[in-house]
């Protein structure tokens, strides 16, 4: 990126006998923006696939060529950007691709320098790729890729830091700052008194998300727009007491400044109270120039090029959403804005009627009278769901002259029903309600019913996952142990949480196994993917690690026969394990590891290290794979935490040192074996941002 005066870019890696490209670092970039496209199939239509298919370097840098070339890619994101994507090859294998990405429009041919700059570094990159698998470390697609921060341009002390925040709380104008994410990093009083708000509540909140008048994609999307092409923007905004702000956003590589400031308007109405113009509003004049033309407000409406896209924001979104749910909150959250409706109602098929699934913009009251309704043409619900074919009233007097038998006022004058159909089968139906009357064009129409086509596909495809996700979570559930055995002189209790964006299921396993009277054996494992396959395997390596156990097979040999199985399945996927064969009659324990994270050790003086145990390859990659063990200490009083890898890592975390914040963790814990357990689940991330499954199991030596 600095060679070649790009902006973002990432790598992707390609594992063996796989057909999807996984980003595994990335930087310069939103992870907004960048999780959308951190999984890329080969076969799929983008530059990044097409380099890797055809072994070539593919170059979009001309204006509109992404969208002309790449019609799918290009309405998702449609800014002013270039990018290069390249293979990552080395003597005749494909080990994944770069993408890299520049500002604004480009020449319609790669600079030469920044072609050489790319193959240097994808050659660099396969020979690192190539060397981890050598060593026994090969790098597999994490559950999201590292985004890494682009370094600042020059290190500052912190009274050049607190002279800068000196320098901005005298200017007469607000600054704020956003990271790449949106949020604010830092804002002066000014600008907070400005938008109504303080300095501590919207330090590390996306604004659009903190202030409800800021809550329109138009602003995010200005955002994103400055983000992705690094070119300055503005925009002009009213507040709730009708005071108007200029705001100016300035992007770098990591992040954007924010200016704003009162704006008049020129013709009408001073937009601030004070007798004299305050100096912010005669250095921004009188906001965009349709304002400064018109005087006045623009039309509530949104203008078509501006629906279209948040349509196409919308459609992108809803081939995310997974489960039923997912789609009905997207649905109803969503709708309003992206077509100015001001009330929206989903209603499902069901025993002959429609049934209310969600809704926005109605009275409980309102909502009430929408369910219910059967399946029958004498309601407009209804015979749009019987006869597949939407209705428009551009008036409270067309519904009525169609449906005599409507009653009650719901305080909206324009409908339209959408039917919701899937492979030729009604599925329920759409509502949208507009509080004034709305002549609905034909374009619209056309826009509408497409929309309903969408939002029924999204719906059949819900309810198929969330049917296969119920299944293959009974299935993990039933692989997993329901309860820990109960040994003399040993205390064990564990943890799990399943990943919740967009994964179907894990591969993350624990057991507690009783040798004999004195000694037990403790397992913890990792299979690569998260799918019914990953499942079913999950259940096959315990299934092999319990019966070597028992058979009294050492930790290395335990290790060695779960990889020859896995090796003779063949299944495309790896799988992590550590196995801990404890001897309690002696206080000791013997640990043996095949790529996944060491174990904690809590002394009973409180004192919590990492256990060194020797590196050990990834069950499944080569069958003749040996593994070594090392024998630790375990008095009475010691606690070992066995954990998968969804508990420290995190994006831009560096994962040893969140293995020694765990250690701490630990360390300062509660006595109490479940509550400790529950302190350290604590580390885990919130449920909406997981991306993989986390295990833990606690072991306790006793007297």
């Amino acid at each position: 990126m600095r060679e070649t005066g790009g902006y973002g870019g990432g790598i992707y890696v390609l594992p063996p006998r796989s057909q999807v490209l996984s980003a595994v670092v990335l930087a310069g970039v939103p992870s907004s923006l960048a999780m959308p496209w951190a999984r890329v199939g080969v076969s799929a239509s983008g530059p990044l696939a097409q380099a890797v298919r055809e072994d070539r370097l593919i170059w979009v840098g001309a204006e509109g060529e992404l969208a002309r070339r790449y019609p799918r890619l290009g309405l998702a994101l449609p800014y002013s950007f270039a990018l290069a994507a390249a293979p990552v090859t080395s003597t005749g294998r494909t080990w994944g691709g770069l993408l890299v990405l520049w500002p604004g429009s480009q020449s319609l041919e790669i600079d030469p320098a920044w072609r050489k700059a790319l193959e240097r570094t994808c050659g660099h990159a396969a020979a690192a790729l190539r060397r981890a698998e050598e060593n026994g470390h090969p790098v597999l697609p994490n559950a999201e890729p590292r985004l890494t921060p682009v370094p600042r341009g020059r290190r500052v002390t912190q009274s050049q830091a607190f002279a800068a925040v000196d320098y901005t709380e005298r200017l007469p104008e607000g600054c704020c700052a956003l990271d790449l994410d949106g949020r604010v990093t830092f804002v002066n009083a000014t600008g907070a008194k400005l938008v109504g708000s303080d300095i501590v509540a919207l330090t590390g909140a996306r604004p659009w998300e903190l202030l409800p008048w800021l809550d329109d994609p138009v602003f995010e999307d200005r955002y994103r727009s400055a983000v992705m092409s690094r070119r300055p923007t503005s925009f002009t905004v009213r507040r709730p007491d009708g005071l108007w702000l200029s705001l100016e956003l300035y992007p770098d590589a990591r992040g954007i400044s924010v200016r704003i400031a009162p704006s008049r308007l020129v013709g009408g109405e001073a937009a601030t109270s004070s007798a004299q113009p305050a100096p912010a509003e005669a250095a921004v004049a009188a906001g965009p120039p349709a304002l400064r033309e018109t005087g006045r407000a623009p039309a509530p409406t949104a203008p078509r090029a501006d629906v279209l896209y948040r349509m196409a924001h919308l459609a992108a979104a809803l081939t995310e959403a997974l489960s039923v749910p997912d789609v009905i909150k997207l649905v109803v959250d969503q709708i309003a804005p992206s077509f100015g409706a001001h009330a929206v109602a989903l209603l499902a098929t069901h025993a002959g009627r429609l049934r209310l699934r969600g809704h926005s913009g109605y009275g409980l009251q309102e909502a009430e009278q929408l369910g219910g309704v059967p399946l029958a043409p004498d309601n407009p619900s209804g015979r749009a769901v019987s006869t597949g074919e939407p209705a428009f009233f551009a008036s409270r007097r067309e519904l009525q002259d169609a449906f005599p038998n409507v009653v009650g006022d719901d305080g909206n004058h324009a409908w339209a029903f959408l039917p919701l159909v899937a492979a030729g089968r009604p599925i329920g139906c759409c509502v949208l309600a507009y509080d004034r009357p709305r002549p609905f064009a034909h374009d619209e129409r056309a826009m509408l019913t497409a929309f309903g086509g969408l939002v029924a596909q999204a719906l059949d495809r819900a309810h198929l996952y969330d049917t296969k996700s119920g299944l293959a979570r009974s299935l993990q559930t039933s692989l997993l142990p329901q309860t820990l055995p109960s040994l003399k002189n040993l205390q064990a209790t564990a943890r799990y949480l399943p990943a919740t964006r967009g994964m179907d299921i894990g591969g993350d396993f624990y057991d507690l196994i009783r040798l004999d009277a004195t000694t037990a054996a403790a397992v913890i494992g990792d299979v690569q993917g998260h799918s019914v396959p990953a499942a079913a395997l999950m259940g096959q390596v315990r299934t092999a690690v319990r019966a070597q156990a028992l058979a009294g097979a050492s930790p290395n040999d335990v290790l060695a026969g779960a990889n020859r199985l896995l090796t003779d399945l063949n299944p495309g996927l790896f799988a992590s394990c550590l196995y801990v064969q404890i001897d309690l009659a002696r206080g000791r324990a013997r640990l043996s590891t095949a790529g996944h994270p060491p174990p904690l050790l809590r002394d009973p003086d409180g004192k919590a290290r990492t256990v060194a145990v020797p590196p050990g390859l990834l069950l499944g990659i080569e069958q003749t794979s040996d593994y070594l063990s090392v024998e630790v200490a375990l008095p009475p009083g010691s606690v070992m935490a066995l954990f998968t890898d969804g508990l420290v890592e995190r994006p831009g975390t560096d994962i040893g040192f969140a293995i020694d914040e765990l250690a701490r963790s630990l360390a300062v814990g509660a006595h109490d074996l479940e509550a400790l357990a529950d302190q350290l689940m604590q580390g885990a991330l919130p449920s909406g941002d997981r991306t993989d499954d986390t295990a833990l199991l606690l072991l306790r030596s006793m007297p």
